[in-house]
């Protein structure tokens, strides 16, 4: 090949690469999660085994309560992680599948799943393909980054990427249907959707009360 062509090639594949990431934001307030009723975003993803899957195909065709966490190095998130727990059986009872997704790399994943034994689905979106589709994926600010650094916080060595993309702390309830039923997203990483009020949107899911039109 000539040196013209590979220096056009290369010129090609760096101009692609900022498009990769062009739909995560630089303030996590400025955020924009699909609305209810409209059909849930769908991207690859890796699980466990860093083999590439789909939410789509992690649903299965159930209902599903999705849940995006910043990474395993968060306490809040691995709070949230554990908490989640006490909804399992209420989920199975109605056939709702739990998935917990995170920039986190495959490797990370298995850790945050042994440390707080953990009995649902956990998956890698360390591309940012989901977060980006969500509307919900940020990129985290050099002095920020930096500051993570000094507190043993590597962003990069977590996603095995150097996006330093993260989403702000979201969960959609899907039905069975593929449709967007329930959706809570917010931009203060400290503050995680209340117990109670995902205990209620499932109930509602459950009993069909979602999608209904007023008469």
């Amino acid at each position: 090949m000539r040196l013209a062509t590979r220096l056009a090639l290369m010129c090609s594949l760096l101009l692609l690469l900022p498009a990769v990431h062009a739909g995560l934001l630089t303030d996590p307030n400025d955020v924009r999660p699909p609305p209810a009723g409209v059909p849930a975003p769908d991207a690859e993803l890796q699980d466990l085994d860093g083999q590439p899957t789909r939410l789509s195909t992690l649903r299965a065709g159930k209902p599903a309560l999705l849940v995006f966490y910043r990474g395993g190095w968060c306490p809040y998130c691995n709070l949230q992680l554990s908490e989640l727990r006490k909804l399992k059986p209420e989920l199975a009872k109605h056939d709702i599948q739990l998935i917990a997704i995170s920039p986190d790399r495959p490797e990370e994943l298995r850790k945050s799943l042994d440390r707080h034994q953990l009995d649902y689905i956990l998956a890698s979106d360390s591309s940012t393909a989901l977060m980006q589709a969500y509307g919900i994926g940020f990129r985290v600010d050099d002095a920020t980054v930096a500051k993570y650094k000094g507190f043993g916080i590597d962003l990069e060595q977590a996603s095995g990427a150097d996006h330093h993309a993260l989403p702000v702390a979201s969960v959609f309830l899907i039905d069975a249907a593929g449709v967007l039923q329930f959706v809570y997203a917010n931009p203060d990483y400290r503050t995680r959707v209340p117990e109670r009020l995902l205990r209620a949107a499932v109930e509602s899911l459950a009993q069909g009360e979602f999608g209904k039109h007023l008469k």
